[in-house]
């Protein structure tokens, strides 16, 4: 993986990360978009688009090499990470820098195309940035092997190239439901998606498609309140209170026994 931070050069990147939990008056925006490798959407399309939408973070997929310009064009904070073997990969940008370095899990592999995934650890939740396999299996494992590496507040954005339900357990699809991907340009698809744990979506879209095959999608996300949280964060603290119980009760019954 490429990470590069570069500092301001239009007023778009500020000194200090901004972190979920110091703005928590405000939805945290994201905008992810297939950018369509070689013949889709250029730097010139991503610069509008930022300037447009003013993202607290962009995820891209099928990024090439050369979208690494962006950081020369707008400033900010840039990391890269190309499929083995390939010529584009993911890529996140955002005008802050970054509270930890992206993270590259490497995924269940395909016949031909071997997947990665990036991870940003934001302090308060975490964001995945995904283009799954076409097989409607292996993506759906993949998925869950990324879920797995997820803390407990989380988001997997990008192009899921699934069809129909992804079914991961402790996830709720947040993100907007109209088709973003025409096959062929008859069949609409909705393949770019937001799932989220523990996490509130605010408000989501579908943006314009531009050169790209695929539309954007942006969400705001939030903090679920503690009634929200994960379910298995609950379960575990019952687990926990049980266990202090049983263990008081053992204690007890040791210093007090049958007369």
């Amino acid at each position: 993986m490429n990470s590069v931070t570069h500092p301001d050069r239009s007023g778009l990147a500020s000194a200090l990360p901004i972190r979920p939990t110091e703005r928590a008056h405000a939805p945290f925006k994201i905008v992810s978009w297939n950018l369509l490798r070689r013949t889709g959407a250029a730097v010139d399309d991503v610069v509008a688009l930022v300037a447009r939408e003013k993202p607290d973070l962009l995820l891209m997929q099928e990024a090439t090499r050369g979208i690494g310009f962006l950081r020369d064009r707008i400033g900010g904070h840039y990391a890269w990470a190309p499929l083995p073997g390939r010529i584009h990969g993911l890529a996140m940008w955002s005008p802050t820098p970054f509270p930890n370095a992206p993270r590259v899990i490497t995924l269940p592999a395909g016949a031909v195309v071997h997947r990665v995934c990036q991870v940003l650890d934001l302090g308060e939740f975490g964001i995945a940035n995904v283009h799954l396999s076409h097989g409607q299996m292996l993506n759906r494992r993949q998925l869950r092997c990324i879920v797995g590496e997820l803390p407990p507040r989380a988001a997997v954005l990008g192009d899921y190239n699934i069809v129909g339900p992804a079914l991961i357990p402790g996830f709720r699809d947040v993100g907007p439901r109209r088709p973003t991907h025409a096959m062929v340009d008859v069949l609409p698809l909705r393949l770019d998606r937001c799932l989220a744990r523990g996490l509130i979506c605010h408000e989501h879209a579908v943006l314009p498609r531009g050169p790209s095959d695929h539309r954007p999608i942006v969400v705001h996300l939030g903090p679920a309140p503690e009634a929200h949280a994960p379910a298995r964060f609950k379960g575990m603290a019952a687990a926990v209170a049980r266990l202090r119980r049983a263990d008081g009760s053992a204690r007890r019954a040791r210093r007090d026994p049958p007369g």
